[in-house]
């Protein structure tokens, strides 16, 4: 079931991009304002494509920190049914994360005040980069903003533990991080069209009710529905 997974998290990312605009949509503006010459897509683009690989090496090394983790945790303790218990917890949060997207239910926000401890330790290291004036400059910054405290990110971390190893924790996010990549690019490029674009509701509740279903598709499979 690895290339469902791979699946799913790369389209929940692409849903997820009506949450990644307003997360991170400040910081990927902020790319272009230390380059000479105007802002056209030619002098963005290079600094976006480095950002965002940051970022991405980020989430794929987090996967892997999670997925390796819970893997020996599992053959250490001999639990039965170890991966149905994972797989059971990823689709309570995938629910919860629907359910964020939608603007129903913000309980995932306590999530996010419990990372922002560990925020407020990196941030400041963040701001030192700015304004970003060269690649490495941009490609640090999205290492460093892919541990930035968001529901969406924690939410697939979660899914991550259940993936059975380090490898497949890896894979599901980068999957999900280049789900991400269309929207948090085009909010580099054309800012104030996407921005108008995922602020309309029902484009925010479609997101919340597809990763709903990702959600009870994970409690399916924990109950034996699937392998």
């Amino acid at each position: 079931m690895i290339e469902y997974s791979l699946l799913a998290a790369l389209v929940v990312g692409l849903l997820g991009g009506v949450h990644c605009v307003g997360m991170c949509g400040g910081i990927v503006g902020a790319l272009s304002l230390g380059l000479p010459g105007g802002q056209g897509v030619r002098q963005t683009l290079p600094m976006q494509l480095a950002y965002n690989l940051g970022r991405l090496a980020s989430y794929t090394a987090a996967g892997a920190l999670v997925g390796g983790v819970t893997a020996v945790a599992g053959h250490l303790l001999d639990i039965r049914a170890w991966q149905q218990i994972l797989l059971g917890v990823a689709g309570g949060f995938l629910i919860l994360l629907g359910l964020y997207l939608a603007g129903g239910w913000g309980v995932l926000r306590r999530v996010e005040a419990v990372g922002g401890r560990l925020w407020r330790r990196i941030e400041p290291a963040g701001r030192r980069l700015l304004p970003v004036r060269h690649l490495w400059q941009a490609l640090l910054l999205g290492a460093l903003w892919g541990w930035l405290p968001c529901g969406l990110v924690y939410s697939m971390l979660i899914w991550a533990m259940a993936a059975g190893s380090a490898a497949q924790g890896a894979l599901l996010m980068l999957a999900f991080g280049l789900g991400t990549l269309p929207n948090l690019l085009a909010m580099g490029l054309f800012a104030q069209h996407l921005r108008r674009f995922v602020a309309r509701p029902g484009v925010r509740r479609a997101a919340g009710v597809l990763v709903i279903g990702f959600g009870l598709l994970e409690w399916w499979r924990a109950a034996g529905g699937s392998g």
